[in-house]
């Protein structure tokens, strides 16, 4: 039998995966504007964004941009990548050689994501993908097949505001990040004290 906060933690997670997966389907659809910044990224990342597919854009969710300069080369997970607008961005920045995790719980998101890998691939002029997309938790990345000490850096976009379980999440990211490694994340914070 699962325990209370378990079955919340599971309750959460469903509604979460049902708003993300099934009602959204572009930014229009979003209820409230709490995620939502201006358009404006930084300079190093705006020639990048022109070449990011429409359907990609039009399907981000995102609050900030958590991607810093000098990745050449780097692997990074981007928490809750969604249609992986920042994997994307991040895939250019990494290089050829680098490598993008995007881990998300949402199929539908995923699918939207993965559709356009060859296309990614192509605009940037690799050879070969250097991104996937993986269906899993941010609170349970060994489940995602991402080993420890494994990532230079992690992501997380207006994501881990809903995880019912940060703890763990922060535990988990802390466990894949190699020694020296990284954590950049934007999100929504609300103090009610």
């Amino acid at each position: 039998m699962k325990s209370s906060d378990q079955l919340q933690n599971y309750s959460t997670l469903e509604s979460v995966k049902e708003y993300y997966g099934k009602v959204l389907k572009s930014k229009a659809d979003l209820k409230t504007s709490a995620c939502c910044v201006g358009e404006s990224l930084p300079s190093h990342l705006l020639p990048v964004l022109g070449e990011i597919h429409e359907e990609v854009l039009n399907r981000f969710y995102g609050c900030g941009s958590p991607i810093p300069y000098q990745l050449e080369a780097c692997t990074v997970v981007d928490l809750g990548s969604g249609s992986g607008r920042d994997c994307y961005l991040l895939s250019k920045l990494v290089g050829s050689q680098g490598r993008v995790i995007g881990v998300d719980m949402t199929d539908e998101q995923l699918e939207v994501a993965r559709k356009h890998l060859e296309y990614h691939r192509d605009r940037f002029g690799y050879n070969e993908s250097n991104v996937s997309f993986v269906g899993g938790y941010i609170e349970d990345l060994e489940g995602a097949g991402i080993a420890s000490e494994s990532v230079d850096l992690v992501v997380s976009n207006c994501v881990m505001n809903l995880s019912p379980n940060k703890e763990r999440a922060f535990r988990e990211i802390f466990r894949v990040l190699k020694p020296g490694g990284e954590l950049y994340f934007s999100d929504v914070f609300a103090d009610r004290r």
